[in-house]
């Protein structure tokens, strides 16, 4: 059957089409590289994601090489593709995945694990590294969950750790010289040794100690690194971003123009894996923001900016950027979207200014119901805090506030989790204390909880994680907690959270159990409509791995950890302090006000920390 039959019977067929405007086609007859950019979840989640905009334009502006896009079919598409003997192919040119040079899949998040299987499996790839032969195309993964590859090390040949724009291009150069050698796979492999920040997992033993610790990881090849540094662009002026990128045919999850501030975060937040493995902070001028903005702007016809960072109310000349913005969108009626908020810096000056052409709810993140648990996290932020931001907003016309916290936090008791439906109950009360004549009708907060999963290279990488009684417990404790129809209330599935928990501190026995897992039938883990706990846990039994080995337990500091052969520029002695301090509630001050030693400083040559 014809692909363009098929379109036909599936949901969102614009899905699989391609040829949006501005995406790439070249004359295959010029290409010597060609690049599959898989991104291991639908199209509208890919293709909302920066980080595609960036390396798919970044690749394709190499003359030689041709990067096209690859995104998992949805169920009833897959149903469809194997039924007519169809593999998964790119959406430029309709060529199986196989047939590619390279195969990078981002990880972004661990729930995607199963759909990379699957990808491989629809691609005709083998999953395993080691069933792939000479004619099969290089598969490896970058991103963040990339900083604890070990899950994932029998599937790829290679990782990317760190920053990928001007590493890629060095992998990519190393591969064209290496193709034109005629030399076997191996050879292109050991090239990469030279290149920092990639991992090649066959060039590493690991044996494990009794009670199914790691006793050790050691190099097996003369020029493997003993760790792998991750890589670090220092100049973000100078540094590549698009200024075009492709406009969907579809809606997507965040349609509009993003604008990258900076990478990085002064906070510390002690949860936070973004915040450790992105340090040291280092932005973009607000000239060349604006110079980005203007040339997006005009190559897109985007009707809204969005402005990205992990905190964007710490951009230093947040105001001036937003001034020059503004000039730039106010007369063309385009929004600008301002996320990041922080409720103790919280300008609702700022807020009225960027939201002159569409005015939208607030989000803020006090994370914790109460102070002494905020003060667990090094979150830096109080009650009065809030109820001040949300007063201020409330009297400038907003009726709308969402609230995110998390529920199993290190040390956390029952009273830290009713404290957070009383936080809620708080900021309507702030509502009810606004003058009528100041405040708009139609009040609406919403108090989303999500579960804490303890993550690699932060200050809780050692803590247990809650079983799933023990969130559902206190997922019930909020929402009895919650007397006031003004408040919706949201959670996420306690199961999936557990899981991910696995995966995010698993280590490289687990491949058995993802692929065990997508022969079962596991895949899209991320949707709620889709995930199926009791089809991982057959998994896990017929591999006979036991999951609560990986995320029910407290680690001691001496144990060997999976990710320990990635460097990513924080010590594991600052993240031991940090968690001392937390069991002690003590609060470290963000990098600005002083610095804390984390290690990233000694990281890199010269002082860059911003």
């Amino acid at each position: 059957m014809e692909l363009s039959k098929i379109l036909k019977e599936v949901q969102k067929p614009a899905r699989y089409i391609g040829t949006e405007y501005n995406s790439v086609h070249k004359d295959l007859a010029d290409v010597y590289i060609r690049f599959a950019f898989c991104f291991p979840d639908v199209y509208e989640v890919g293709m909302s994601h920066l980080g595609i905009k960036i390396l798919y334009h970044l690749l394709n502006n190499e003359p030689d090489i041709y990067c096209e896009r690859v995104f998992a079919p949805w169920t009833d598409m897959e149903e469809k593709m194997r039924a007519h003997n169809i593999p998964l192919f790119s959406l430029e040119t309709r060529t199986c995945v196989s047939d590619f040079d390279v195969v990078g899949f981002t990880l972004q998040y661990e729930m995607s694990y199963s759909n990379i299987i699957n990808m491989l499996d629809l691609s005709g790839i083998p999953a395993l590294a080691s069933d792939r032969g000479e004619d099969m195309p290089f598969v490896y993964a970058g991103g963040p969950c990339a900083y604890n590859p070990e899950p994932l090390s029998d599937v790829m040949d290679f990782f990317m750790i760190g920053e990928s724009e001007e590493q890629i291009i060095e992998v990519m150069n190393a591969y064209r010289t290496w193709k034109k050698s005629g030399e076997p796979k191996i050879k292109f492999l050991e090239s990469l040794l030279s290149i920092r920040g990639i991992y090649v997992p066959r060039f590493y033993d690991v044996s494990y100690n009794e009670d199914g610790t790691i006793c050790e990881m050691v190099p097996n090849h003369p020029h493997a690194p003993t760790r792998v540094k991750k890589q670090i662009i220092r100049d973000m002026d100078a540094c590549f971003y698009p200024e075009t990128m492709i406009v969907p045919y579809m809606e997507i999850i965040h349609d509009r123009i993003t604008l990258e501030l900076f990478r990085g975060c002064i906070r510390g937040c002690r949860f936070c894996q973004a915040g450790m493995i992105y340090r040291p902070v280092r932005k973009r001028s607000p000239k060349r923001l604006l110079e980005l903005a203007e040339k997006l702007i005009e190559s897109t016809g985007y009707e809204e900016i969005s402005m990205s960072s992990l905190s964007t109310s710490d951009y230093p000349e947040l105001q001036e950027l937003t001034e020059g913005l503004l000039d730039l969108t106010v007369q063309k009626k385009i929004n600008l979207s301002l996320p990041s908020l922080r409720i103790d810096n919280f300008s609702l000056d700022l807020m009225q200014k960027v939201q002159k052409v569409r005015k939208s709810g607030l989000t803020f993140a006090p994370e914790a119901g109460s102070q002494r648990l905020r003060d667990v996290i090094n979150k830096g932020v109080n009650e009065d805090d809030l109820i001040r931001s949300v007063s201020l907003a409330f009297a400038g016309g907003y009726s709308g506030v969402k609230l995110y916290f998390m529920i199993g936090l290190p040390t956390e008791t029952d009273e830290d989790v009713k404290q957070i439906a009383h936080l809620a109950h708080k900021v309507v009360q702030a509502y009810r204390d606004t003058p009528k004549e100041k405040r708009n009708k139609g009040l609406r907060v919403t108090v989303s909880a999500s579960s804490f999963v303890p993550k690699p290279f932060t200050p809780f990488q050692w803590a247990p994680q809650d079983d799933i009684e023990t969130l559902r417990d206190k997922q019930h404790l909020i929402k009895d907690e919650i007397r006031d129809k003004a408040i919706s209330y949201n959670y996420h599935e306690a199961k999936l959270s557990v899981l991910e928990g696995v995966f995010a501190r698993g280590d490289r026995r687990l491949a058995r159990v993802l692929l065990r897992a997508q022969k079962l039938g596991v895949r899209f883990d991320a949707w709620q409509e889709c995930f199926q706990y009791d089809l991982w846990m057959e998994a896990f039994r017929q591999e006979g791995i036991d999951p609560n080995f990986y995320n029910h337990r407290e680690r001691s500091y001496d144990e060997i950890l999976p990710w320990d052969i990635i460097d990513p520029g924080v010590t594991k002695e600052f993240l031991m302090r940090e968690n001392e301090k937390a069991k002690r509630g003590e609060v470290t001050n963000n990098c600005r006000k002083l610095c804390s030693g984390c290690g990233i400083k000694q990281f890199e040559e010269g002082d860059f920390c911003d």
